[in-house]
């Protein structure tokens, strides 16, 4: 097994490891928008949509245990990748010619990261548990997001971070393709356009949940 261990921690290796994660993210983050917009058609589909998956709780783990190692796998790559550019580039050749050398997207993959790994930690320490240890038996999951949103500083900072998060999609999607060498003056174009869409369509679909949410309660319903 040491070709193994060889190939992933050469520089290509990071970077297919990479790309393959953030791919499968991006398919987790798919099934996860639809079932959000589940919360726009009102209670009742919701608490039975999320309540459902009591019935498959062990499959429910395991996915969430190949989630767990998808992330780490992502964020560890990103960060030896991250600190090798760092160390290889010296600091007035990164000040001066990084705008030559990158994308901005590309520039603030790190820090775009960082943040979502932020709120990713937050949120799983609040809906995530709620959903699976404080629910008491109910099973009134609507509310507890809806709730959790009445909260104007909560709301906003779902907001932003799901622009970011739309950024960081938007450069992910597009390196993931150029990374297996798929770039090509006929089919580049198309591949940014879908990296694009997808990156507008999940940041703007997340971020009206909390905006929703909060508008509803001003509003007292």
């Amino acid at each position: 097994m040491g070709w193994l261990s060889k190939s992933l921690n050469s520089s290509i290796g990071k970077k297919i490891v990479m790309a393959l994660t953030g791919l499968s993210l991006i398919l987790f983050l798919t099934v996860h928008f639809i079932n959000n917009m589940f919360l726009f058609f009102g209670k009742d589909g919701f608490d039975l949509l999320v309540g459902s998956l009591d019935a498959v709780k062990p499959l429910v783990r395991v996915a969430e245990t190949a989630l767990v190692l998808l992330f780490g796998f992502h964020i560890f790559n990103g960060i030896r990748l991250w600190w090798e550019n760092r160390k290889a580039n010296p600091d007035k050749y990164a000040i001066n010619a990084a705008k030559e050398n990158s994308t901005f997207f590309s520039r603030t993959m790190p820090y775009t990261g960082g943040i979502i790994l932020i709120f990713l930690i937050g949120h799983l320490a609040t809906l995530w548990v709620k959903f699976n240890f404080g629910m008491e038996g109910t099973h009134h999951y609507y509310d507890v997001v809806a709730t959790m949103f009445q909260d104007l500083p909560t709301a906003i900072f779902y907001v932003i971070v799901m622009l970011v998060l739309g950024f960081h999609l938007n450069h992910g999607f597009q390196s993931a393709f150029q990374t297996f060498g798929w770039h090509h003056k006929k089919y580049t174009p198309l591949v940014e356009f879908i990296g694009t869409a997808y990156a507008v369509i999940f940041a703007v679909g997340f971020a009206a949940i909390p905006i929703y949410f909060f508008i509803r309660s001003m509003g007292g319903n």
